[in-house]
């Protein structure tokens, strides 16, 4: 597998720069129509996945805690893809799809939400 670092490195001192203007948030999620940097090279496509927390009874779409858990559940998801854009030497994913679904636990009386993220890795 060819290695990435040079881009990496390259927007690690983007990154730095960055910090030391006072901008810490450098951006490395990219939601649908959002666009990474014209300089990233496409590496690979993967999917992720990720679940939110479960709650007590159902989980009707767009009440409170539909809200609750998809909040949850976009927040697990940007935590895998970090992971997954550090684990394979990347600098940007672009997260083209995105599936959402209610799941139950009859025995528990527990929902929660599961989603499924297609994302193209960059460097």
């Amino acid at each position: 597998m060819r290695s990435f670092n040079t881009a990496c490195t390259l927007a690690e001192s983007d990154r730095q720069k960055s910090v030391e203007a006072g901008s810490a948030n450098l951006q490395t999620i990219y939601w649908h129509r959002e666009l990474p940097p014209l300089a990233a090279t496409l590496v690979a496509e993967d999917v992720v996945e990720a679940v939110s927390g479960r709650v007590p009874g159902a989980v009707a779409r767009r009440d409170a805690v539909w809200t609750r858990c998809h909040q949850d559940l976009m927040t697990q998801a940007s935590q895998r893809l970090h992971q997954e854009i550090e684990r394979l030497g990347g600098c940007y994913a672009h997260v083209l799809e995105e599936t959402v679904d209610c799941r139950h636990d009859a025995a528990t009386a527990e929902s929660w939400l599961a989603g499924r993220f297609r994302y193209i890795l960059f460097a």
